[in-house]
């Protein structure tokens, strides 16, 4: 087979509930630089569609046209040798009506499409499958790669409790701390059970997890074992982390196992404040003049919705120096 030049374009489609329209748009947002309403979006950024929890399939741009014609007539340079293919025009949510088509016609376009390409076309099994999307008045065409929810595999753990955040939000917390894993280290000073290292580690974010309860962090241990990884979990209080990391993140302790008061939650962040120079929080209590207090600034935000329970998780960015004495630090 002839090698397939991709244009260096991709399109990305988006599966998701109401509820968790506003933590996939922050989601988006650090992937891309944007956000849309609807459930497509065009990037010139590669993103792996098995990270998000809410990307559904991805298209990376071999050719694109004003006209579907356009797409048959460059298609028809292709030369699959002996390698097979197969053409889908796949289902998409929420396009404009003008975009949206019949199942006969879009069958009959995949069909045009797979006749004028060269090779064996194979709708069981092929080696390649490419995509077709009509998107904002173009036609697309690439290589079709389907998602893998890896995270919906984590939702059973052996070890976990009603008020942990869930696999999915836990794996859209990861990639917003850490849109791209390369070069970055990652610390979650208050794990917990372990749900964002379980999601973090799958990922291959080099993150590593910190409890003062015994309890949760034996069983963070336990969760990821679990499911294959391999991540270190440490038993003791933010304010005793001598290493830099690039991020942390810190789910605010509210359950019956680690509870925190106002004056906890504040030293918490303000004891993070020396270890990162971005900080991802979420918190169940109204807490932008912690923040603040601690010396960072709030650089974007979601409500995360578990039935009728909201987490409000803020993206946060060191400002400078911290309206309070270092020393207090190397007293504490």
């Amino acid at each position: 087979m002839k090698p397939l030049t991709p244009i260096g374009g991709f399109v990305y489609t988006y599966a998701y509930h109401q509820d968790e329209k506003d933590l996939c748009q922050l989601e988006m947002r650090t992937f891309f630089g944007k956000d849309t309403g609807g459930k497509v979006i065009k990037s010139s950024r590669s993103v792996d569609p098995g990270r998000s929890p809410f990307i559904k399939e991805r298209i990376e741009l071999l050719f694109e046209g004003t006209e579907f014609a356009d797409i048959v007539k460059q298609a028809a340079e292709l030369d699959m040798e002996n390698s097979t293919f197969k053409v889908i025009f796949p289902k998409i949510n929420g396009l404009d009506a003008a975009e949206q088509m019949e199942f006969g016609e879009k069958r009959e376009m995949e069909r045009q499409i797979g006749f004028v390409i060269r090779g064996k076309a194979d709708v069981h099994n092929p080696d390649i499958i490419f995509g077709l999307i009509p998107f904002n008045g173009r036609w697309h065409f690439g290589i079709y790669r389907l998602s893998e929810s890896v995270w919906f595999k984590h939702r059973q753990k052996p070890r976990e409790y009603s008020t942990a955040l869930s696999s999915k939000t836990a794996r859209a917390i990861a990639n917003i701390a850490v849109p791209d894993p390369k070069g970055i280290k990652a610390i979650d000073p208050c794990c917990g059970i372990g749900t964002v290292l379980v999601e973090a580690l799958s990922m291959g974010i080099d993150i590593v997890g910190r409890d003062i309860n015994q309890l949760v962090v034996d069983g963070s241990r336990e969760n990821i074992a679990h499911f294959g990884l391999s991540g270190s979990v440490d038993l003791g209080a933010i304010a005793d982390i001598t290493e830099q990391y690039d991020v942390a993140i810190i789910d605010m302790p509210y359950n019956l196992y680690t509870h925190a008061t106002p004056d906890e939650q504040q030293e918490i962040l303000r004891h993070a404040f020396p270890v990162t120079d971005k900080l991802l929080v979420v918190t169940i209590d109204p807490i932008d003049h912690m923040i603040e207090q601690a010396g960072f600034t709030i650089t974007d935000r979601c409500i995360a919705k578990k039935s009728l329970f909201l987490r409000e998780i803020l993206v946060c960015e060191k400002t400078g120096m911290p309206p309070f004495d270092g020393q207090e630090f190397q007293q504490a």
